[in-house]
């Protein structure tokens, strides 16, 4: 019989497309994250990252929880999520205030957020992070700790990130339908870079590619935040359609010889190794076909020269065009596709690797593939628990409007006008 949890154990739960995954964790004596337990169940209720059908993912996250606590030998009541469907926003919010001077005090460093607190304004949308990234001294940026340095005027960095509220309502309640709590909703690509960039990645400017079944994220890091992201609606199930409708056979079949036989590069000898497809009805006695694999590589690089178009197109509104020194993480389930790094550099023009979870120990190498970056990245932000300025006041994360005009244009009026 499974005992309750301990205090300090961390239970993190990544719901996607095509998989929903638990793990439990917890801190070691040398403050090393160790995990105790993980769980996995196919995702039956979700649909490119939003909720479709709330009873069947409310069975999948019910399952994937008991497993992992089956294996760590704990009950547990409180899970953080992931968010990873599209209409997320990302800004960074620059305020500053006149100390005339003096040393800075903490209430002047509470008084600031406050401020900021107040000033956030999302238009309508829910804000699942409101975070003071920096402080600024007289207009010197990158101060980590003010406290006690004399300045004329102090600033901060808020990043903010903002969704449309019914979808992480919906997922808020199916989390909650299968009896656990929501310690926190966790924006994907946040969690995601925490696994697998670098502090210093983050620092100098990287674009994380999380190439999941039905949505890819792509996310710009600068000067250790997220500072701007985009949403794709296409991802591996896409070329796993692709496949079995151009070859006639089922979905299931398909994604197996996407696996097994798939890459995102050709080579001559494709053109003579042969692959046997199953067809769909082979019960009744239909027989299958044999293609080359340099045919399947065909069906697979179509759907992915539409991504890379598409990851190209975002990357350029993202003001991420300058290719010196600018590195680009591909991770997510599809970043498992033979071949695709050295694809995507090609088709990028760009330094490109696969992201793979890092920071945790004790993680079963079945989940130490790219497939599992966000689930160990919001473990990883778990134990952090980093400050959010919602935290300052009694609220509830959503924040209602008449209408979703421009995120932060109330909240600029308000900076100019107060400071």
């Amino acid at each position: 019989m499974a005992k309750t949890a301990p205090e300090g154990l961390i239970t993190v739960l990544d719901i996607g497309s095509s998989k929903v995954s638990a793990l439990i964790a917890q801190k070691g004596d040398g403050g090393e994250l160790v995990v105790l337990g993980t769980g996995q169940r196919e995702s039956r209720g979700v649909k490119r990252g939003y909720i479709a059908n709330m009873t069947a993912t409310e069975i999948a996250v019910r399952e994937a929880v008991e497993q992992a606590e089956q294996i760590a030998g704990f009950n547990i009541e409180n899970v953080w999520v992931s968010f990873s469907a599209g209409g997320l926003i990302s800004d960074i919010v620059k305020l500053e205030v006149d100390l005339g001077g003096h040393r800075v005090e903490q209430s002047d460093i509470d008084e600031l957020l406050k401020a900021g607190r107040n000033a956030i304004d999302p238009a309508g949308r829910m804000v699942l992070h409101a975070q003071p990234t920096r402080y600024l001294l007289d207009g010197l940026a990158g101060v980590k700790q003010p406290l006690g340095l004399h300045a004329d005027r102090l600033g901060v960095e808020i990043h903010v990130v903002a969704t449309d509220g019914s979808p992480v309502r919906n997922l808020d309640l199916s989390v909650r339908s299968a009896h656990l709590d929501v310690k926190s909703i966790i924006a994907a690509p946040v969690a995601t870079g925490l696994a697998c960039l670098s502090e210093e990645e983050r620092e100098l400017g990287a674009a994380l590619i999380e190439i999941g079944a039905g949505v890819t994220n792509v996310s710009v890091f600068q000067g250790g935040v997220l500072t701007g992201l985009a949403s794709i609606p296409i991802g591996g199930a896409d070329i796993t359609d692709d496949i079995a409708a151009a070859f006639g056979t089922s979905r299931a079949y398909a994604e197996r010889m996407k696996c097994f036989y798939g890459s995102a590069n050709m080579s001559p000898r494709d053109n003579h190794d042969m692959i046997d497809v199953a067809p769909v009805n082979a019960e009744e006695g239909v027989e299958g076909t044999r293609i080359t694999r340099a045919q399947l590589i065909a069906t697979v690089r179509q759907r992915l020269d539409r991504l890379m178009a598409e990851i190209q197109k975002e990357l350029r509104k993202l003001n991420f065009d300058d290719p010196v020194g600018r590195q680009v993480v591909l991770t997510g389930g599809s970043a498992e596709l033979k071949g695709i790094a050295d694809y995507a550099q090609q088709a990028l023009g760009r330094t490109v690797r696969i992201g793979r979870p890092r920071g945790l120990t004790a993680l079963p190498e079945a989940h130490g593939g790219p497939a599992f970056a966000t689930l160990a990245g919001l473990a990883m932000f778990a134990a952090a628990d980093p400050v959010d300025l919602r935290s300052l006041q009694s609220a509830h994360q959503v924040v209602t409007r008449p209408s979703p005009t421009t995120m932060f244009k109330r909240l600029m009026t308000a900076i100019k006008t107060n400071y």
